[in-house]
């Protein structure tokens, strides 16, 4: 139970959560399925969000595992006739002298999204270096916008939100995984109203207000970055396998993020909307299909979201 515990630390989208383990005690084998409990019919229509989430809980499931001492492999996608279920994790023995990834573990739990303001600080290049090759370790490029670029991505992420704020169906998605103060319905998933962070006064820090542009009484205003720090992540194809790949990209990169000091957001308004996705890319570099865009530097960690308990998400075999 503490591994799969340890694996729904992980982020997803809304903190829908959309993910289910099995565990057999004959085979020593972990199945991950998706959950439809946590897709999101109108922001996530064809299930990339619910994918790269489940991929993100796989990442931390791998780490968990090596961290206990056990090797394990790996397949995603095992069974093309069930396409629900999207990995399985077999220990095999003992680890051996590679520890990768143990080293990511004091990250798992103290990692969590942060959407306060950031300094106006550079990020070391040596740290860019090590984001870069987290990324290209999952076979994901990650890079970091600027100049042209960045404001494209800015501007682009803007227009998402505002279409967000006007749209019916990413107006109930949101609705579904927000919590109010005052909301009775069970706290085991989505993000609370803690956790919105505050209303931005001034900055081009692309933050998604979780208030859905109603007045929280006593919500406090900040000012955000003027020069924000977004690390996109594509992929060379567009499939579930690039998506779940992705999942475990944009884990292994936020919890080497956290271990260096950075916090971290996640920019996903404009991947929300297919014409505004493919604008994403900057072409001079390269990129094929963006999968994530991530909000980093260095700020207040993260406040703590709910998860399921494990009973809920965690089916043991014999």
């Amino acid at each position: 139970m503490a591994l799969v515990r340890d694996a729904t630390a992980a982020p997803s989208m809304h903190n829908a959560q959309p993910w289910r383990f099995q565990y057999s005690r004959r085979n020593r084998a972990f199945h991950l399925r998706a959950d439809l409990r946590g897709a999101l019919p109108h922001s996530d229509p064809v299930l990339r969000a619910l994918h790269i989430g489940c991929g993100a809980a796989l990442m931390n499931l791998r780490v968990a595992v090596a961290h206990e001492g056990w090797q394990a492999t790996t397949r995603v996608l095992p069974d093309p006739s069930d396409p629900m279920l999207l990995a399985s994790v077999t220990l095999t023995g003992p680890l051996g002298d590679e520890d990768d990834p143990a080293a990511l573990y004091p990250a798992v739990h103290t990692r969590h999204t942060s959407r306060y303001p950031f300094a106006e600080t550079e990020i070391p290049m040596s740290v860019r270096t090590a984001l870069v090759d987290a990324a290209d370790q999952e076979h994901v490029s990650l890079s970091f916008a600027s100049g042209w670029h960045l404001q494209s991505v800015l501007d682009l992420a803007r227009e998402g939100e505002a279409r967000n704020l006007t749209d019916a169906g990413a107006a109930a998605d949101l609705d579904r995984f927000t919590r109010r103060a005052d909301d009775t319905r069970p706290a085991t998933e989505g993000v609370p109203e803690y956790a919105f962070g505050p209303r931005r006064r001034i900055g081009k820090a692309p933050m998604r207000d979780f208030a859905g542009g109603k007045p929280i009484p006593g919500r406090a205003t900040a000012d955000f970055e003027t020069s924000p720090h977004l690390a996109l992540l594509s992929t060379s194809r567009d499939r579930p396998v690039e998506w779940l790949r992705t999942g475990q990209a944009v884990e292994r990169v936020l919890l080497r993020a956290t271990l260096e000091g950075l916090a971290a957001s996640f920019v996903t308004q404009a991947l929300e909307w297919h014409d505004l996705r493919w604008p994403l890319r900057d072409p001079m570099a390269g990129m094929a299909y963006m999968q994530m865009v991530l909000r980093l530097g260095y700020g207040p960690p993260g406040t703590r979201t709910p998860r399921r308990p494990v009973q809920d998400v965690l089916d043991i075999e014999p």
